[in-house]
């Protein structure tokens, strides 16, 4: 079994997460709100950990992937994908209109874009 694959993956990365997003604010100065952001992603872990009976909740872990949970997982990851797409495409037009260099969104939108023909000519050739 893959570690990916336990109960115990996406909690304890949602702390780890949390832990160096606490750092990372208290490096800033802002110690205060690192601990808020922790306690944030250490509740979020938690409650992944404890709400095993949630289809929902085993389906995120990745602890009880059938094909159902798989085809729901992709749908979801392409709708994020498409909202992150589209609110940087915004972000770049709006720093353009603001008479800005549109950075650092052109170059998200670029990797975005490249990514994604990337994809494409790989998963054609793979069949």
């Amino acid at each position: 079994m893959q570690i990916t694959k336990t109960k115990w993956f996406l909690p304890l990365f949602a702390v780890a997460l949390g832990a160096i997003v606490f750092v990372a604010q208290w490096i800033g100065g802002d110690p205060h709100s690192g601990l808020v952001s922790f306690a944030i992603l250490a509740g979020a872990g938690l409650l992944l950990l404890l709400g095993g009976r949630s289809e929902t909740i085993r389906g995120l872990r990745g602890d009880e992937r059938d094909e159902r949970s798989r085809m729901i997982d992709t749908h979801a990851t392409a709708l994020a994908g498409v909202a992150v797409i589209l609110a940087i495409i915004v972000a770049f037009i709006v720093e353009l209109a603001k008479g800005r260099s549109g950075n650092p969104y052109g170059w998200l939108g670029a990797i975005g874009g490249v990514t994604y023909l990337v994809a494409i000519v790989v998963f054609r050739i793979r069949g």
